[in-house]
């Protein structure tokens, strides 16, 4: 059962690397984001970096998620709450099997 969710997390954790490439990419040569005078210059390309920051910290969030489950899973302490030492019921592991705590504690 373990190496089932390691598997799973690992898939998942290749998805969420390859969108923070992407989305962390440096811009294309030649292409440049200029902010003008006027309000609404540049307004759009600022709003698209600043939801594209949240995202890859969101992202970069999740991946130490799963790195942090899979050194659990490999350590046996899987489905052990990182804070109070308690169980994580199961039902929080299959909604988010990536979960450090138990509901109590998150």
């Amino acid at each position: 059962m373990s190496e089932e969710i390691a598997s799973a997390l690992r898939a998942r954790r290749e998805q969420l690397v390859a969108e923070l490439e992407r989305l962390t990419e440096p811009p294309a040569e030649g292409a440049t984001v200029s902010f003008g005078k006027r309000v609404g210059d540049g307004t759009a390309e600022a709003v698209e970096r600043l939801a594209t920051t949240a995202t890859a910290r969101t992202l970069a969030q999740s991946i130490a998620d799963i790195d942090r489950a899979l050194e659990k899973i490999a350590g046996g302490t899987y489905g052990v709450c990182d804070r109070c030492g308690g169980p994580i019921a199961p039902a929080r592991l299959e909604a988010l099997p990536a979960a450090s705590r138990c509901v109590s504690c998150a």
